[in-house]
């Protein structure tokens, strides 16, 4: 795995470095003087989170962008660029935590100039942006990054958007999918980084287990720092408890790390892994990871996605310039850029005029639009949050090729807390008004 995993990232930022030739990251023209559409991407393209997340994210941004320009993307996204406009990206690294990033935002809109921003995986990095995003009044989409108190901090945005899901949709969803395949389960264990993301994830998975599983104890739980990379102690003390079920909300290099060392170990022979982030490394397991773990892509991405055209169409084009499917984060990204897209397209602009940050909000808040995983409807957060549904499924190696097995899937209201309610009041109240199919 450690060889593959190498190999992987290396052939990928071969792939950013290019990408950052050709977004022009050295211009300084506002959209104004250059007549071109300006947008600022975020993503981690150094240190444990770029590989797995970051790196294909920037890739999937620079086959997607490409196409854009040429308007080579199947309808309703075939009209060249955004609004008629050439698309130019201007490319940041998401390394070197919140205060960096916050430096990095003010300087891609106050001296880059761009006309809106897409970023950030980590949950602590948009919480710093998103009071920015207001005060400096810029459009921004967070496409990865899955903490609920995106919009409880932030109740009254008005530029923050984000096109994904948050992380109670990810743990309610990991509930109910044992529930479907496992309902007779009554060991669970966790392991989590021990930061809000791996809390408040192992929060949202413990209530709606008890809830959905109510003859299930919580046996043992880890809560490891962030990056610590050995888990050898974690994993002796799990081991000892020998629960049924591993939850993890690990993600990068600290979950590629937790399967290899846990399988080593014998752990993943003895509790089934279930890992909310798992997809993400789907290219990396191989054989390094048992048949059978469970495995989540945060929503309805990368291995998860439908077949629809646009999701068709985008596989073939990344696939053709990476020779590797694209992972969740790779799919999310897309995503917000083709919600950014809409957004100016229904705006109320005329064409190749560049719409205000206002005029983008206005396009995009409590619409629905059509992506790589299917509709997409921005229904919570006074229309700035989207809701779709989720699904996991069991990684399967056999052959030399890796595929999901058992997949089941859960309707974005049956995952998803009604507007205006919270994830824990909710799930204590036993889900009321969900709806499951």
């Amino acid at each position: 795995m450690k060889n593959n995993k190498s190999n992987f990232s290396k052939y990928l930022v071969s792939g950013v470095a290019a990408l950052a030739l050709s977004a022009g990251l050295a211009s300084g023209a506002s959209a104004a003087e250059n007549g071109k559409f300006r947008v600022g991407i975020v993503t981690f393209l150094s240190g444990p989170a770029a590989g797995p997340f970051g790196v294909p994210s920037a890739n999937a941004a620079k086959v997607l962008v490409e196409a854009l320009n040429k308007g080579d993307v199947p309808a309703p996204y075939n009209k060249m660029g955004i609004n008629g406009l050439e698309i130019e990206a201007v490319i940041i690294d998401e390394a070197g935590g919140a205060t960096k990033q916050v430096e990095e935002y003010r300087n891609l809109v106050q001296r880059q100039k761009v006309d809106a921003v897409i970023g950030y995986v980590s949950s602590g990095d948009c919480l710093a942006i998103a009071p920015v995003a207001e005060e400096l009044k810029t459009f921004t989409i967070a496409y990865d990054c899955g903490t609920p108190r995106l919009f409880a901090d932030n109740a009254d945005a008005q530029y923050m958007f984000r096109t994904g899901l948050d992380a109670s949709v990810d743990n309610i969803g990991a509930a109910r999918y044992l529930a479907a395949t496992r309902p007779d389960v009554t060991r669970l264990s966790g392991i989590q980084q021990n930061y809000s993301w791996g809390q408040d994830s192992w929060a949202d998975f413990t209530a709606a287990a008890a809830k959905l599983l109510p003859d299930a104890e919580i046996v043992e739980e880890q809560f490891p720092k962030i990056y610590q990379g050995q888990y050898g102690a974690e994993i002796s003390a799990l081991s000892v408890k020998r629960p049924e079920i591993l939850h993890s909300s690990f993600w990068g290099g600290d979950m590629e790390a937790l399967v290899l060392q846990a399988n080593a170990r014998g752990l993943l022979e003895d509790a089934t892994g279930l890992l909310t982030c798992g997809e993400a490394s789907f290219a990396n397991y191989k054989d390094q990871a048992p048949n059978g773990m469970i495995i989540g892509a945060r929503g309805p991405f990368g291995a998860f996605a439908p077949n629809n055209e646009l999701n068709t169409w985008f596989k073939g084009v990344y696939n053709a310039a990476y020779d590797l499917d694209p992972v969740y984060p790779a799919t999310k990204m897309v995503q917000a850029i083709l919600g950014l897209k809409f957004a100016a397209e229904n705006a109320g602009v005329a064409d190749k005029e560049i719409p205000t940050a206002e005029q983008l909000a206005s396009g995009i808040k409590g619409a629905t639009f059509e992506s790589v995983s299917g509709t997409v409807e921005m229904a919570r957060a006074n229309g700035h949050q989207a809701m779709q549904g989720i699904t996991y499924g069991q990684y399967h190696y056999e052959d030399g090729k890796a595929s999901i097995v058992n997949a089941v899937s859960f309707d974005g209201e049956c995952v998803t807390p009604p507007e205006g309610v919270d994830a824990a009041t909710w799930i204590s109240e036993g889900f009321p008004g969900a709806t499951c199919n």
